[in-house]
């Protein structure tokens, strides 16, 4: 049975688009009031008048501190406070650390990790007055790595760290802190990698289940949702997920490493030609650096 979010007001970043946008609705269909940030203002602005009038959209990077902690304050001053934040922004990069620019490496790891240790911060004054929830989007890359994605991997092993860390330092306040590891999901993020990294789709194909299936983005809100009614501290999607989170010590282990030598060995001289050939290191597939789409093992 669904668990009714009615009178709660709920905070999502990166939500002008894919997971963020679903979560959103998902939310608002349940009765929550909720408020929408990222960096597509007429995106934005559509979402919030078909979630209905008492929705909120603010434009800010999770980049730029102040004007981030100012759109998170003006969330709590329209709709009367927060009761959930669910920390949904961000983006992803290609390259072997060899090849990767400087600049989007450290992009990723700037709207990944710092955007979401902002989200926390800024967050907390206002949680800890209402006892609320965090929901923070990680990855199934937390806890595996793929080669050419050093920047997300790093990014999402960081996430969950921080959010660990977080759980601990909030816990008398009140407020409690759900982590989610999605696999790859059916957005822009994931599309785009196909597009532009022929290998990319055949490399995620050889990967042992659930490394190898694309979950839809009304899946994964759905997922999201429920755990956020629910107040979880851990979601997987999809939920076999769950298998690699308890294995991340065999499989970076000396049993399995003989194994993933060798596939790395047949993808990254592949994968390093065609990010040479596509002339960036960064995913983009849209008209704004800030991406509301996630794959998770990305």
């Amino acid at each position: 049975m669904k668990r009714s979010l009615k009178g709660k007001r709920i905070v999502v970043t990166g939500g002008a688009r894919g997971i963020g946008e679903q979560v959103a609705r998902l939310a608002g269909a349940r009765g929550a009031q909720v408020a929408i940030i990222g960096l597509e203002p007429e995106r934005l602005r559509e979402v919030a008048a078909e979630l209905g009038r008492d929705s909120v959209w603010r434009y800010a990077d999770v980049r730029d501190a102040p004007t981030f902690r100012d759109a998170i304050d003006a969330c709590a001053d329209e709709m009367g406070g927060i009761d959930a934040v669910v920390a949904n922004a961000g983006i992803a990069g290609y390259g072997t650390v060899r090849q990767v620019d400087d600049a989007s490496f450290e992009r990723v790891i700037d709207v990944n990790l710092n955007g979401t240790f902002r989200t926390l911060k800024y967050s907390t004054y206002h949680l800890e007055r209402t006892r609320g929830h965090v929901v923070v989007i990680a990855s199934a890359m937390s806890f595996l790595a793929l080669p050419s994605m050093a920047s997300y991997s790093a990014s999402k092993a960081g996430v969950e760290m921080l959010a660990l860390a977080y759980r601990q330092e909030v816990a008398h306040l009140g407020i409690t802190v759900g982590l989610v590891h999605p696999s790859w999901i059916d957005t822009d993020l994931v599309r785009g990698a196909d597009a532009d990294l022929p290998s990319f789709q055949a490399l995620r194909s050889k990967l042992p289940y659930p490394g190898n299936v694309t979950t839809t983005v009304e899946e994964a809100a759905r997922a999201i949702v429920n755990g956020l009614a629910k107040r979880r501290a851990r979601v997987f999607v999809p939920q076999a997920v769950v298998v690699a989170h308890w294995a991340k010590a065999l499989v970076s282990s000396a049993l399995v490493w003989p194994w993933s030598r060798r596939f790395a060995a047949d993808a990254v001289p592949t994968l390093e030609r065609e990010v040479d050939a596509l002339g960036r290191n960064d995913q983009l597939t849209g008209p704004v650096p800030q991406r509301s789409a996630h794959a998770a093992i990305s």
